[in-house]
């Protein structure tokens, strides 16, 4: 999996989670890439920062920065359980089953399997893992 943070025309930036670069191109050159924000598909690679390993000490802001990043992770995990159905491990199956118009269109969310998920990207199919809950997590 490859993480790239992404950029609509309206300057709204979110990340993306892609089986490999070719799959973000892929995706890219078919507009099936869309903005959480404001559903625009002009969407483009943001600059990004390489994620190189080594001893160096966080920033100072970084505490500030988790907390922001937790309370977004928090609200978007939030959003998904208010406005969409939970299939459960049927996931898989019921996303397949929308995409080819053999159940009604919903906005659905479950677990699956890494190769589940990938195959469902393969087929063309809109899937996005979903953060962790953090307070079941801290437990």
């Amino acid at each position: 999996m490859i993480v790239y943070n992404l950029r609509c025309k309206n300057s709204h930036e979110f990340e993306g989670w892609f089986r490999d670069s070719a799959a973000f191109d892929s995706q890219s050159a078919s507009d099936k890439l869309v903005c959480p924000v404001c559903n625009s598909r002009k969407v483009e690679k943001a600059i990004m920062a390489p994620s190189i390993s080594g001893t160096k000490k966080a920033a100072p802001n970084a505490p500030e920065e988790l907390r922001k990043m937790r309370q977004f992770m928090t609200g978007l995990r939030k959003y998904v359980q208010e406005n969409a159905e939970y299939v459960g491990p049927r996931f898989a199956e019921e996303a397949r089953k929308i995409h080819y118009g053999e159940a009604e269109e919903r906005q659905i969310y479950g677990e699956s399997s890494v190769k589940d998920a990938i195959e469902l990207v393969d087929e063309g199919i809109d899937v996005a893992p979903l953060p962790p809950d953090l307070d079941e997590t801290a437990n």
